[in-house]
């Protein structure tokens, strides 16, 4: 107990990062001034699944072991075909922020997204035996959304911690390739493919300060898109062949059951795929539980080339690749003149995937690893995090002498300031009228000597090795040259890059209705645009009521529909953006009477972490500014047939726009070519939550592209008219 005192009253920063990953997990901590990769229970791995079962005990099984029970469940549903039920679970991360429920017959209970999530973080800091700690920060997609971060911060909560900071996984990989790089200028683009998101973060370095400037990505796109297109384009179509197995397919639920079991071998063969020309995806017979119509077992016996695995892979690959082309085009920067493409993600050793990277984007730099990249940049950021008051009170060890050291945590320079004083309110008994203080680096070739400090503070000038986590240690002495014992007593601060701050990795605004013919568009908040530095500030002045509110009548309500959007969408339908919660003001919450038509001015106020924490209205014709509360809100679940009424409508349109002929047919078939391949998705699973979310994102931009090209052809037609 002594020893985890110890160690855990010595720490001034957060100094842990945790990689919550859709398919994989990690956790790192700092050490001594370096980021250190805790391993896990599973073969002395630096990686954990991401998955989270309960047993027939009622035990929570998490990690290796509950994949394991995951493929045991998936083949078993094989047997008779019964509905496809589970006590394992993965891939929940791509349903948080959702109304998505998970159920246990084991537990006769649902959990949700954010339940589940906890599991996997309570797992990892599990791994830390010598310590406890309550801060940390957790990584996540850019761009997930408010909800999606909401649902992460409750997960943390539900953990245990008592102080989040949630970081975005690109900044994280930037850091840890940033700080074994010694190239401190151009630009950088993480192309971060993981386990179900895609992201692609532009970074630009000056004199070693790394600086977001612009990110894109699909939080539909990643690993588990590839294994279910290695499903349905090579192993079911080998069941097609071999075996008889129409009334399978024709009913969604034998057909999830059978794409759900081959996963694992999916999985195997783009694992294996990445590190050799060809894999045998080989089954002994009983190892696939069922039967086809004709009552024959199955088995597996198929050969996979790394063509044919080009044919299935390559456009998924492609969407990621045209996101990442995207944002380099908008920022008039071509591949070449990129400083280093840094790979993130499992799926980045594919050897398909980089040398399409390298083709037309360039050649990829591969030294940072993959696989634990995030973990370790942000257990890198964790150390540039004070605790909060919270922790560092409750943590606090009142029987040793408090310090308060200030410092900047990561610096460009070779010498940087360290400020120390005493807290003698925060001490217990009585500080020596002489106190004084050695800063020791830890490769011991550098001291600040004995220096005599106070409650006002004394400013020493400490000396940094380059490219390095630095860690110090401080060390008081009384008058007469005896040891005390300080709280905190080491410090880190790193050598040779600086993060700047994150942005905003989308556009926050509102839905109004435009004068001109009553649509309603959005329109982002003044302040509130993509890639601002967080944490920001937006305004709406001038927004209408359209009814008036009576003073004290709470069914009298104003109803602001709130938005985030990507580029480019300014003035489109509201609908085809991401409805994020209505913010609402009742009679309640004014003082006297409100007439229709009155101006509110809106103001949005974000974290850090691009979350709305505070939302103002301000009312001229009454001064008076209400807060606005801030919902905890989900998404529901969506109609699989609403999707392909979507669809049809979207055909529909392509088809009268290519017929009036005013609108190029290459754009129309760009389009119809993006619609079909989202209802094939669409056909390929019906019934799986996040892939109708998927479609959903995807349909929303090809609305967007049909809208623009109907507004590009209305003065042609008006002019012809």
């Amino acid at each position: 107990t002594r020893r985890i005192n110890n160690i855990r009253m010595s720490r001034i920063k957060i100094d842990y990062g945790i990689d919550l990953g859709t398919t994989n997990s990690a956790i790192a901590r700092m050490e001594n001034g370096e980021p250190t990769v805790i391993k896990t229970d599973l073969r002395d791995s630096s990686i954990m699944p991401s998955c989270v079962g309960f047993d027939r005990k009622g035990t929570i099984r998490v990690g290796g072991e509950a994949a394991n029970g995951l493929r045991s469940d998936r083949k078993n549903a094989m047997k008779k075909w019964d509905l496809l039920e589970s006590n394992y679970f993965i891939e929940f991360k791509r349903t948080m922020g959702t109304d998505k429920k998970y159920h246990s017959s084991n537990m006769a209970s649902d959990y949700n997204s954010e339940q589940l999530s906890s599991e996997v973080l309570k797992k990892l800091r599990s791994f830390i035996s010598d310590e406890d700690f309550q801060s940390v920060v957790v990584t996540v997609p850019a761009k997930f959304d408010i909800r999606q971060k909401d649902a992460t911060l409750r997960a943390a909560k539900l953990a245990g911690f008592t102080h989040c900071e949630l970081l975005q996984e690109p900044i994280a990989a930037s850091m840890a390739y940033g700080l074994a790089n010694k190239s401190k200028n151009g630009f950088w683009v993480v192309f971060d493919f993981g386990g179900g998101t895609f992201d692609a973060a532009l970074v630009k370095v000056e004199d070693g300060i790394m600086k977001v400037v612009d990110t894109d990505g699909d939080n539909y796109l990643g690993g588990k898109n590839l294994d279910s297109a290695i499903v349905d384009e090579i192993i079911i179509p080998y069941f097609e062949k071999e075996y008889s197995i129409e009334s399978i397919l024709e009913d969604s639920n034998k057909k999830k059951i059978l794409q759900e079991a081959m996963k694992y071998y999916a999985e195997e063969a783009k694992i294996q795929l990445s590190f050799k020309n060809e894999h045998n995806i080989l089954s002994d017979l009983g190892d696939i539980p069922g039967e086809d119509d004709n009552g024959e077992e199955f088995e597996l016996d198929i050969t996979i080339t790394e063509n044919d695995l080009k044919k299935v892979l390559s456009p998924i690959f492609q969407r990621a690749i045209d996101i990442t082309a995207d944002l380099l085009k908008r920022n008039n920067l071509p591949g070449i003149k990129l400083e280093a493409l840094i790979l993130v993600g499992g799926p980045t050793y594919s050897p398909i995937l980089r040398e399409m990277l390298e083709k037309q984007v360039r050649k990829p730099d591969t030294s940072a690893d993959p696989m634990t990249a995030v973990a370790v940049g942000a257990a890198l950021y964790a150390s540039t995090i004070d605790l909060s008051e919270e922790v560092k009170e409750v943590t606090r060890d009142k029987t040793k002498v408090q310090l308060d050291i200030g410092f900047e945590a990561s610096t460009v320079e070779l010498e940087e300031w360290v400020t120390l004083k005493t807290i003698p309110e925060k001490t217990e008994g009585t500080i020596p009228a002489k106190v004084f203080a050695e800063i020791v680096r830890n490769d011991r070739a550098w001291s600040s000597g004995k220096v005599q400090i106070n409650d006002k503070g004394e400013i020493l000038e400490v000396k940094l090795l380059e490219h390095k986590a630095n860690s110090f240690e401080v060390t008081l002495f009384d008058d007469s040259g005896n040891r005390m014992e300080c709280q905190p007593d080491t410090f880190t601060i790193i050598q040779g890059s600086k993060i700047g701050s994150a942005t905003l990795p989308y556009f926050i605004g509102v839905e109004v209705k435009r004068r001109k013919d009553g649509r309603l568009i959005f329109t982002s908040a003044n302040g509130l645009e993509m890639n601002q530095s967080l944490p920001a500030k937006g305004t709406l002045n001038g927004l209408k009521t359209q009814k008036q509110i009576r003073p004290g009548i709470s069914s009298d309500v104003i109803k602001i529909p709130i938005y985030t959007a990507d580029f480019h969408s300014n003035g489109s339908r509201a609908i085809y953006n991401e409805h994020i919660y209505d913010a609402k003001i009742t009679g309640d919450d004014l003082p006297t009477l409100l007439p229709e038509n009155s101006d509110v001015d809106l103001t949005m106020t974000t974290d850090k972490s691009g979350r709305i924490e505070k939302i103002e209205a301000y009312f001229p014709y009454l001064d008076h500014t209400s807060d606005i509360s801030i919902p905890e809100d989900v998404m529901t679940e969506i109609d699989a047939d609403f999707l392909y009424n979507e669809i049809r409508k979207a055909k529909g349109t392509l088809a009268e726009l290519n017929s009036n002929g005013h609108a190029s047919s290459e754009e129309i078939d760009n389009i119809e070519k993006e619609v079909e391949y989202q209802q094939q998705r669409l056909d390929q699973g019906t019934t799986d939550y996040d892939r109708k979310k998927e479609v959903l994102d995807n349909l929303r931009k090809s609305f967007k592209k049909i809208d623009e090209l109907n507004d590009n052809i209305e003065w042609p037609k008006l002019e012809e008219e």
